[in-house]
């Protein structure tokens, strides 16, 4: 039985690499988001120097803060690994996650552009060692519409594939999302719209890769 599963995940890269399309698009994907990433902290850094407008959030207004930085940072690396572990297995779901994730961070270049806020009061600042890879050594609090957060976990249960591991998923994001808001790292609209975007721009990156495919 080991065998006949190595053979399958050597069958399923070796298809990914005699595609000239696939693999175009596989190292394609990877180029630009390297370079999407490389870029991050010169634009968010230039975001939080500009001014915006504090929204009335009722339901953050109703909320006490508490700091979840290391739950809300397990939850996101430890479904983040899970997607890895079954995109290995199967390369396609690393191929459609890693082009709406290229789709999302443009949208969210363009939407934090339009849309200058000003932090959620009350906002009780996430700490991850890792986001300074991404966010520079800057403290960043005004990328705020959409939630990167909420459309990466949101991505992680549309791109997975087996019940158990989309149940798992959904109950990652909703416990993320809650999260985010008990934090008051997010307004309620940052959260609540960034699942409907994602799955928009899922959608949009299934049918362009099935036309040039």
């Amino acid at each position: 039985m080991p065998q006949t599963t190595n053979l399958s995940l050597k069958e399923s890269w070796k298809e990914i690499f005699n595609s000239s399309v696939k693999c175009s698009a596989l190292i394609g994907g990877v180029i630009l988001v390297v370079s999407i990433l490389f870029i991050l902290p010169g634009f968010f850094n230039k975001i939080e120097k500009r001014k915006g407008i504090v929204l009335h959030d009722w339901l953050l207004a109703d909320i006490p803060g508490h700091n979840f930085s290391v739950v809300i940072f397990s939850i996101i690396w430890i479904m983040g690994g899970l997607l890895l572990y079954r995109a290995i297995q199967k390369p396609s779901i690393f191929i459609i996650y890693m082009w709406t994730l290229i789709l999302i961070l443009i949208a969210r270049f363009i939407s934090i552009t339009l849309v200058p806020l000003e932090p959620p009061i009350g906002l009780i600042q996430l700490t991850d060692p890792v986001n300074e890879i991404f966010y520079g050594h800057s403290t960043i609090t005004k990328d705020l519409f959409f939630s990167g957060h909420t459309a990466t976990l949101s991505l992680v249960f549309l791109c997975l594939e087996k019940k158990s591991d989309k149940l798992v998923a959904f109950i990652a994001t909703i416990t993320l999302m809650a999260l985010l808001l008990i934090q008051h790292i997010h307004y309620t609209i940052d959260v609540i719209a960034a699942p409907f975007i994602t799955y928009a721009l899922f959608r949009l990156t299934r049918f362009l890769l099935n036309i040039y495919q």
